[in-house]
Parts: C-alpha cells; structure tokens; sequence
C-alpha cells in the first residue's frame, strides 16, 4: 500500500496526464447562467442540463429576464431535471434578489452566494471555482466516493472530505482537480464499475485490497 502522500502524488500526476485541461461539463457563458446550470444539476445530471438550458436561456439569460418569467414557465422547461417547483422558484427569487440587493450581477463572495435561494455550499463552491477562478473544492457524490477509496479521507461527511482534500492537495490544484476527479469517476471509478479494486488508481494505492471497499453515502 503506498502511504498517504504517494498516494496524493500518484492522483495528481495520473489525473493531470488524463486530464489536462478538464473543460467545464455545464454549457454556459457567464456566472448567472453557470449559476442556473448548477442549479438544476442537483439530482440530475449534466447531459440532461445541458439539453434544458438552451430553451430556458433562450426565453431569459439575465437576472432581469429572469425575474420577469412565472415560475410556471420556468417550471415547465426544466421539469424533465427533477424538483422543478422548488428549482422554478428558486430561479425565479434569486434572480430578484440579485436585482434588489447586487445590481443584476452574481456576487464574486461565498457567503453572498449561499444565501441565495436554492444556492447550498456545493453550488456556491462550484461557482466561485468556475465563474470567478477562486480557489475552491466542490464536493459531489464522485469525488465523496473517490476520496474514500483512494484512502484521502474517512468519508464520514462531504464537509469532512471537502477540508481533508483541501488539506492534502495544493490550493493552486483545486479548481482543476476537482473537475479531473469527477471526470476520473464517471470514466474509471463509477459507483458500479469499480469497488476500490477495479480502476488504475485503485489498484495502485491499493494493490493488497482483497475486498470491495465500503464507502459511505454523501
């Protein structure tokens, strides 16, 4: 088994060798519509996203024309991404609150953000690290499990895992990183495709594991 920082070295080189320059996988151009794209991806995925958002953006790409939509016309387009009446809401007050109290604009500031409605700390983290390029670790149900397996944390919260990975990595890595294990997870190491022996990385951290390691749920 390598020790904890071999193990940290390996990711870093084997994930950026795979991955570059890991293209952002939500389609948008600014941060507000980064901000709705993310948004939506809770409990969905970014394939299914990505084929809502053109017709939404298409009707309102803006705070202000956001604001004027009524959530049953957004409600009716992103249906197909799940927990649409709380998302359509969430869209639609936001967007005011943005124009009451931060002129139209998506604040650059974490705590501005999370007090958005239907903004929780993952999406806020998601949108300072893409939209503004400020250092930040998004945790999602990938990452939570990869970390596990790869031995970077006990898993025992996303919280837990998100100060532990901010702990070992370093902090000009993180926007990067984070893409790169997500990509890593749904390519190598998916909740069904490896069990902590399958993937590369897997096995090279861990070349003794005789059993399928249990991780715990985000």
């Amino acid at each position: 088994m390598l020790s904890k920082p071999e193990r940290v070295a390996l990711i870093l080189q084997r994930l950026q060798a795979l991955y570059p320059e890991p293209p952002i996988p939500l389609q948008h151009k600014d941060p507000f519509t980064l901000l709705i794209a993310v948004l939506l991806s809770a409990q969905c995925t970014d394939e299914r996203v990505n084929q809502i958002t053109p017709a939404l953006f298409a009707l309102a790409d803006t705070s202000a024309a956001m604001a004027k939509l009524e959530e049953e016309q957004i409600r009716e387009i992103i249906r197909p991404c799940g927990l649409s009446p709380q998302k359509s809401r969430a869209i639609k007050r936001l967007s005011e609150i943005l124009l009451e109290e931060h002129e139209g604009e998506v604040p650059a500031d974490m705590e501005a953000l999370e007090r958005l409605p239907g903004v929780g700390h993952k999406t806020a983290s998601v949108v300072m690290s893409q939209a503004f390029g400020v250092p930040a670790f998004p945790v999602d149900t990938h990452i939570h499990r990869l970390a596990q397996r790869w031995g970077l944390t006990n898993g025992k919260s996303v919280v837990q895992t998100e100060r532990d990975l901010k702990r070992l990595f370093p902090r000009e890595s993180w926007n990067r990183l984070h893409l790169q294990i997500i990509y890593y997870g749904r390519e190598f190491c998916s909740a069904r495709g490896c069990d902590g022996r399958v993937c590369e990385i897997c096995r090279t951290c861990y070349p003794e594991r005789k059993h399928p390691k249990q991780t715990r749920k985000a």
